[in-house]
């Protein structure tokens, strides 16, 4: 979809982290901001009261719109505390402390606070507080994109508010749980946990909790596509911010809305959304929203066709983005920037871009390929120094015969010598057989990962990164791109045990893999249960584009022949689309480990649209391949007019399939 998420785990920090920041706020809604520092400097209230005043003061006055603001009041809150050794008002500042750390944007910081208050909550045993440290330390991994961490942290502190009865609590971790589901594309269980958080928000009457609610429900049906739903549960959200005064959430549902509309084609108004969004979060100095909203407008701009405009608002966003270290951001920024200056004809400027966002892609969990590089160079390095020493051996034992030969004289000796010699024979020859065998076993590793090298990459950009070291990347002006994709994949996969599914996966992907060999056809990769190949690199054929076609169609017939094998069986099967689409494309490897061939352009996002636009069963194509196969015998076409495609607009298409 068109957003670069502002990310939604945003959203639901702002509506909960200001619970876990001020953790003693009963009564803070009755109360104004004087009111409460009033009590603060009136030294006859008791400590426990001025504490909980200065920490609401600093959260429901400066949290959102000042958090550098709320971390001096939190300083004021924590000193008072200690020097009274009044421990839980201590954690409690720390935890705000780590909270404007968080909007500010410095993650590392608000880790740091965040696990201080989290050692105060143990010193005490503080159940509640404990729960509460361990979910704002899952917000952290959430922004990082440590999913799997994140999930950890929210649910050892749902456990925790569970067993208490916290029902606040678990509807803010459950909020937080549904989000990770959300951010990892599993839209059914984020609405279950979305649901259950939001009935008890309402149970409560918890306004800030249930806006936050609407507006992720809304970013679900955003998804999907369901723009009047999507917009219906923003609104919902929007009002309660306002009436709330939340000028982060307020902000946050102007992007929503913002991209909503641009998702529909209605640019100007999007554009003043995300304006007004933009200029909000910049008052408040919310930096990884201010990177998203750069980067939306960046794109907005592009597409509008003022490409200059557009790669100085990406350029800004990427700076940014680089400040405070959020990969995600960076890699959209630099997609942002290829795209611009692809359009303005700067090839050089853009692909330093396509590099640079492939450099982001593989910064994480890239060692394997390079440690496996090194482990070949090691095996040659190994063979190279066998052969070295069985040569010094040959050259000792010729030496220790010619020796020999001039004792003969002597019997004694000679005997002697001969026996020494015989003995130094058969060890040499134990070190001949050695090295022999060394040598065999290290040629079968080598081969081995001559062909691991292979599966990876296409033997010529295998060829070219031994003999380089690197591979450049390259254009290609007609390629052709083939997505599949399992329709109700989810709810199929459910009535699976996952050894069943994975091995389901595997026979098909493999069918698949034997398809794409016969044909010529380079697999690109496998993302889930979708499937990516192209036909027509990395060396281009005339034959490319109906090679490309007729694997689609004999895909589609073995999946067919499956699922008739699986129905007569009672068994689960999975049925396809399948979606194609011939253009322009750059494709190639970047960086130095963790190598993978890839391919990017519009004409992948094109043809990933074509699936997504088909029909199980069948093989929809787009106009330009259609254009270059319209006149081959072999294969019939089925116009299907033109169909409304997400971020593209009206597409005409066909449907192909082999002529009777």
């Amino acid at each position: 979809m068109y957003t670069t998420n502002i990310t939604i785990w945003r959203a639901l920090a702002l509506a909960f982290i200001i619970y876990n920041s001020s953790f003693f706020t009963n009564s803070t809604q009755a109360q104004n901001l004087d009111s409460l520092w009033n009590i603060w400097q009136d030294e006859t209230q008791p400590d426990t009261t001025r504490l909980i005043a200065i920490g609401n003061f600093a959260g429901d006055g400066y949290l959102y719109s000042k958090p550098d603001s709320a971390f001096y009041f939190a300083q004021l809150q924590y000193d008072y505390a200690k020097s009274n050794g009044l421990k839980k008002y201590m954690a409690s500042a720390l935890s705000m402390q780590g909270s404007s750390f968080y909007f500010r944007g410095n993650y590392p910081k608000a880790l740091e606070y965040y696990k201080k208050s989290l050692a105060k909550w143990d010193e005490l045993n503080n159940k509640k507080g404990i729960a509460s440290a361990l979910n704002n330390i899952g917000n952290i991994y959430n922004v990082k994109g440590n999913y799997p961490k994140a999930l950890e942290y929210y649910k050892k502190s749902l456990a925790i508010k569970e067993k208490q009865g916290n029902k606040k609590g678990i509807a803010s971790s459950q909020n937080n749980i549904g989000t990770i589901y959300f951010r990892q594309g599993n839209y059914s269980l984020a609405m279950a946990y979305y649901q259950k958080s939001l009935v008890n928000y309402q149970e409560l009457d918890d306004k800030k909790g249930i806006a936050s609610l609407q507006e992720n429900v809304g970013s679900i049906y955003d998804q999907q596509d369901n723009y009047s739903l999507a917009n219906e549960y923003y609104q919902k959200g929007l009002v309660i911010y306002e009436e709330l005064g939340n000028k982060q959430g307020v902000a946050n549902i102007f992007y929503r809305i913002g991209t909503l509309n641009i998702e529909q084609g209605k640019y100007s108004k999007g554009m003043e959304y995300l304006q007004e969004s933009l200029a909000r979060n910049e008052e408040m100095g919310s930096k990884v929203e201010i990177a998203s909203l750069l980067i939306s407008l960046g794109r907005l701009n592009g597409r509008q066709g003022n490409y200059p405009k557009g790669a100085d608002y990406c350029q800004r966003g990427l700076e940014l983005a680089q400040s405070i270290d959020v990969l995600e951001q960076q890699k959209n920024a630099c997609k942002c920037l290829y795209d611009n200056y692809k359009a303005m004809g700067n090839g050089n400027e853009a692909l330093k871009y396509m590099e640079m966002m492939r450099v982001v892609e593989d910064s994480i969990n890239k060692e394997e390929t390079s440690k496996q590089l090194q482990r070949m160079e090691f095996d040659k390095q190994v063979f190279q120094d066998s052969l070295v020493m069985a040569e010094k051996e040959r050259l000792v034992e010729e030496a220790h015969k010619e020796d020999l030969r001039k004792k003969t004289q002597n019997r004694n000796i000679a005997y002697g010598i001969g026996g020494l010699v015989l003995l130094l024979a058969s060890g040499l020859y134990s070190r001949l057989r050695y090295v022999r065998k060394s040598k065999s076993a290290l040629q079968v590793e080598k081969d081995r990962s001559e062909n691991l090298l292979l599966n990876i990459l296409p033997e010529e950009i295998a060829q070219e990164l031994k003999e380089k070291g690197k591979s450049d990347a390259r254009d290609f002006d007609m390629v052709s791109i083939l997505f599949t994709d399992f329709k109700g994949f989810t709810e199929q996969s459910s009535k699976l045990s996952a050894a069943d599914l994975v091995n389901e996966i595997n026979h098909c992907f493999e069918a698949f893999d034997g398809i794409m060999e016969k044909y010529s056809i380079e697999k690109i990769k496998t993302i889930g249960d979708a499937y990516m190949a192209a036909g027509g690199l990395p060396v281009p054929t005339d034959d490319s584009v109906k090679n490309t076609v007729l694997a689609a169609l004999e895909m589609q017939e073995f999946i067919v022949r499956r699922l008739q094998s699986k129905v007569q069986r009672s068994e689960p099967a999975f049925e396809m689309r399948v979606g194609i689409h011939t253009g322009p494309v750059v494709a190639g490897i970047v960086g130095v480990k963790k190598f993978q061939y890839d391919i990017w352009g519009d004409t992948v996002n094109t043809a990933s649209r074509m699936e997504s636009s088909g029909e199980v069963g069948k093989v929809n194509i787009s106009k330009s391949t259609y254009g270059l196969l319209k006149d081959d015998a072999e294969f019939a076409f089925e116009s299907r007019g033109w169909i409304k495609v997400k971020g593209k607009g009206e597409m005409e298409m066909w449907f192909v399939s082999r002529s009777s």
